[in-house]
């Protein structure tokens, strides 16, 4: 037997360069090991992944233990492998191998431990990742193993490896640039949202200077259609893989659901849920027609119809009372608790439930429109069907209810086209004279009435001029007719209302808080209408005061534009709607906050910090000045939730206060025209100055 295997077998060799089995609790760290801190538990964790799956693929390198007289106590100190002596006692901790398992290790009596341990951990180089991911991708592929068996040979998560996967599948040509130092991890990472590796070096080669990974996703996800797109929440992701469509991953950002590569095919499934809707709507109300749409067809040309006001029955009238004071008692019993029980809070759910559909019968649509009219029913901003009754096509409208008869003694017939002839026997074939034709009743010239009629314009001008209470019923109804009914050519003033599409400017919109209180107060205005706008100017006028004034209101307040374009030079008009702001005391921040979709995520990292450095601190600005964009947004986000931070374009100035207040009316009167008044500027080109000093006539 050698000398060599009787060390093994005893574990007592300590002739330096030989290799014995040392049990495991006869290990100890050396003193003298370079590395003083500590392994992390990661580390450790894949090392005794790895022993498991391999076994101790290197050898240690230990020293004897020496007592104070120099000889060997049978203990070693570990120079070289500290780690994997660590990840062995983890095994032993688990019950995996005893604490006597036999390590094979090589002593070292003629290095000195220090030096080797430190050497150890500098004289080396680490794998390039993009080997790594390679190699990973070899194993996934020519051995079959799937993301958990690796992650257990190797000590680390399932969720890495797929990573890892997935980088090692990123085009050859790719990884060869990122190999070359052309491309950053970060950059690498954002290939890998698809597989498709002409897409991906089509992409590449797009690229300009900034090749930001978020840029380099947008262009490669633009076909596709985000998880949180309002299509997508509406479908949902089971439905449309069930469908045969396909979901995008990003492993390496918060994706929130991935892509759907298929639009075509989830537009489809839209239409055919919204058409399913719509006839379930069109059959249970009785509507002629329902029609579908993703997005609301705003110009339809249709006229729409409003549901009129009626009474509840009694048994409605009781259930509304009885739901309302059961809801009044236990606002009141558990208004200062920080949290519902949830039988409570069921309950509040089922009362309001109730309000709200008694308060749907409070009006209802008459029979006829509903049996000439029809519905649309749209995608709603989130993710929800929208359902908009009430229309009427132009072939569904009734005919006039009186047939139009020709005046009295005129002789005409109306030919094919709707053109009308002369009757030859007309009164001078008669031999009759002006004055029988005038006997006979015949109308005034169309020359005359022209002339009188502008007489009494004239009339109508100084006297309305001169009463400003019916001035206000007339224009009144002037914006209302035109609001409220469609085509109607029934008002006098040449006063023409246009209205902004505002989501075409900003997606969403209409599906605000402020959108939605805004077409509440819309509706509640048209439900109260009559159905003829013949009966319209009897009911502007019988209103009070006080309503003539908030539908005033309400038509002029549709025609605010205050939308800058960026062709646009309007300097004037968008003063004059600051000021308007200003009168108004507009606060917007009941309308609007700061978040990732509506403004942190569309500017830049500059602008982030700025933000959040006037809305919170100085502090609160570097710490977030290390991290990415989107991780910096949603950051930002909650520090700004709650501060009534608004950018410039979206605050109002304060009106400021100067001078005594007045006691006279007029003064008073005098200095709120002042306010509103926009202040002169100076125009930005001579083009508009010249405009500007152009006086209206």
């Amino acid at each position: 037997m050698t000398t060599n295997e009787t060390s093994a077998k005893t574990g007592t060799a300590s002739a330096s360069g030989t290799d014995v089995f040392i049990p495991l609790n006869k290990l100890k760290k050396s003193p003298r090991n370079a590395r003083k801190t500590a392994h992390s538990g990661a580390i450790i964790e894949a090392y005794a992944a790895s022993i498991a799956a391999k076994g101790i693929l290197q050898n240690l390198v230990v020293e004897p233990e020496l007592d104070g007289e120099g000889a060997e106590t049978g203990f070693y100190f570990v120079s070289i492998g500290e780690g994997r002596r660590l990840a062995q006692l983890l095994r032993v901790k688990r019950k995996q191998i005893k604490k006597t398992e036999p390590i094979r290790c090589v002593v070292d009596t003629v290095n000195d431990a220090h030096e080797i341990s430190l050497d150890e951990n500098i004289t080396r180089e680490d794998m390039h990742p993009a080997d790594q991911f390679e190699a990973f991708r070899e194993l996934h592929e020519e051995r079959g193993w799937g993301a958990e068996e690796i992650a257990a040979r190797f000590g680390i998560t399932a969720h890495v490896v797929r990573q890892r996967l997935r980088l090692g599948a990123v085009s050859p040509k790719l990884m060869q640039v990122y190999r070359d130092g052309e491309l950053t991890l970060d950059q690498l990472m954002a290939f890998t949202i698809t597989d498709d590796h002409a897409r991906q070096e089509q992409v590449f080669e797009s690229l300009t200077y900034n090749r930001e990974p978020y840029i380099i996703r947008r262009e490669l996800t633009r076909t596709h259609v985000a998880a949180n797109d309002r299509r997508a929440i509406f479908i949902g992701a089971e439905a449309y893989m069930e469908a045969g469509g396909a979901i995008l991953r990003d492993l390496f950002t918060e994706d929130r659901g991935g892509f759907y590569e298929d639009a075509a095919l989830l537009d489809r499934l839209v239409i055919e849920k919204l058409q399913g809707i719509a006839e379930t709507i069109r059959q249970a109300e009785g509507w002629k027609w329902a029609d579908v749409h993703i997005d609301y067809p705003h110009a339809n040309g249709l006229r729409r119809t409003y549901p009129q006001p009626v009474d509840l029955s009694e048994e409605d009238k009781a259930a509304y009372a009885a739901a309302s004071d059961e809801f009044n008692r236990l606002t009141d019993e558990w208004n200062s608790a920080e949290e519902l029980p949830n039988d409570v809070d069921e309950r509040f759910g089922k009362l309001e439930a109730e309000i709200e559909r008694i308060d749907a019968l409070r009006y209802v649509f008459d029979p006829d429109p509903v049996a000439r009219g029809g519905v649309f029913v749209v995608l709603s901003h989130d993710g929800t069907a929208r359902i908009e009754r009430g229309f009427v096509r132009a072939e569904d409208e009734q005919a006039g209810s009186e047939a139009e008869t020709r005046p009295d003694g005129e002789d005409y017939t109306v030919n094919d086209d709707g053109e009308i002839i002369e009757d030859d026997n007309g009164s001078d074939s008669d031999g009759g004279n002006d004055e029988e034709a005038e006997d006979d009743g015949k109308p005034l010239s169309d020359l005359l009435v022209r002339d009188l009629t502008a007489h009494r314009t004239l009339g109508l001008r100084l006297a309305l001029g001169e009463q400003p209470d019916i001035a206000l019923v007339v224009v009144t109804h002037t914006l209302a007719a035109q609001t409220f009914y469609q085509g109607a050519e029934a008002h006098c003033l040449e006063i023409r209302p246009t209205s902004v599409y505002l989501a075409g400017h900003a997606d969403g919109i209409e599906d605000t808080a402020a959108g939605k209180a805004l077409a509440d107060r819309h509706g509640e205005w048209a439900a109260d209408m009559p159905r003829d706008v013949a009966d319209l100017w009897g009911f502007i006028a019988s209103l009070d005061h006080a309503s003539v004034m908030a539908l005033f209101a309400h038509c002029a307040s549709l025609t605010i534009n205050a939308v800058k374009q960026p062709w646009e030079r309007k300097p004037r008009a968008h003063e004059t709607a600051n000021r308007l702001a200003t009168a108004a005391n507009l606060d917007m921040t009941a309308h609007w906050t700061p978040t990732v979709r509506t403004y942190l995520g569309r500017i830049t990292k500059a602008h982030i910090l700025d933000a959040v450095r006037e809305a919170a601190s100085e502090e609160a600005a570097q710490r977030l000045s290390d991290l990415k964009k989107q991780p910096m947004a949603e950051a930002a986000e909650q520090l700004l939730a709650g501060t009534g931070w608004l950018p410039a374009v979206l605050r109002t100035e304060q009106r400021a206060l100067s001078g005594e207040r007045q006691d006279h009316v007029t003064d008073a009167r005098s200095a709120d025209v002042a306010e509103l008044e926009p202040k002169p500027t100076q125009p930005d080109t001579a083009e508009e100055a010249e405009a500007f000093n152009v006086a209206a006539e």
